[in-house]
């Protein structure tokens, strides 16, 4: 079995300056926007990463999902753990892994080659966890959510390169460890410094909750080829950042050198 991250979704109140920040700062490049979200109550915008996403929702009606999760969290921050199953039939094997350990379906669409189940974040204790399956079987290529092929054009790379790993903090790391290595049936990884699993191109990593915001997904270790640029980028667009890291968004994003 194997799993790729595509998409990281952030959720925040303000669509537009959260967008500015992120293109501006990393770097990357807006690549599609989706009104089907607007069901949800949601307006959104896609950027690459590579050939993986960057996604940011903001609520436009009241009591939705994403409205209640920045209230949890006391502000804007991450959201969804967006993964590419290789085969249907592992995508449904995680869907069921999934049911038998009690962990609610929040959410799942059947087209035509293209499935979705997400997995609710209560239940998975830091953020929303979703697999999907594409007909097309490309980690690299076609990705629905970002209509299909039409992003290709919009990949920039000279800053920020690409995902090396998703940060879930908790009170409990390794059970919560535990239980996503439960479900994607991955190993935990625990040494001195680090828990982790590991899907095809990232690590998931898990650490406690130090920030005062509870549990959630808190970070992203992104690889870049342009630290200065991003660091000078921060400092003009009044974001918090150190010499390894910038805050945007409410999400931690360390900075990894190519």
């Amino acid at each position: 079995m194997t799993i790729q991250l595509r998409q990281i979704c952030l959720v925040a109140h303000n669509l537009d300056s959260s967008v500015k920040n992120l293109t501006d700062i990393l770097g990357i490049n807006s690549c599609y926007v989706d009104p089907e979200v607007e069901m949800f109550g949601l307006e959104n915008n896609l950027m690459s990463i590579g050939r993986n996403f960057l996604e940011v929702v903001s609520p436009i009606k009241e009591n939705t999902a994403g409205g209640r999760y920045l209230e949890r969290r006391s502000g804007d921050g991450g959201y969804m753990v967006i993964t590419q199953a290789d085969t249907f039939e592992n995508q449904r094997a995680i869907r069921q892994k999934a049911v038998d350990l009690g962990i609610r379906i929040a959410h799942e669409s059947e087209q035509d080659g293209w499935n979705i189940c997400q997995l609710h974040p209560a239940d998975l204790k830091a953020a929303f966890l979703e697999i999907e399956y594409d007909k097309f079987e490309d980690f690299q290529g076609n990705w629905m959510p970002a209509n299909g092929l039409e992003w290709k054009d919009k990949i920039k790379q000279d800053v920020t390169v690409d995902y090396l790993g998703v940060e879930l903090q908790s009170y409990d790391p390794l059970g919560l460890a535990k239980l996503w290595g439960s479900i994607t049936d991955l190993d935990v990884v625990e040494t001195t410094n680090e828990i982790y699993i590991e899907l095809n191109n990232v690590k998931i990593r898990f650490v406690e909750v130090n920030d005062g915001r509870g549990p959630g997904l808190g970070g992203l270790d992104i690889l870049v080829a342009d630290r200065d640029y991003i660091l000078e980028k921060a400092r003009e667009r009044n974001c918090d950042f150190s010499e390894d890291r910038v805050d945007i968004c409410g999400t931690r994003f360390y900075l990894h050198d190519k």
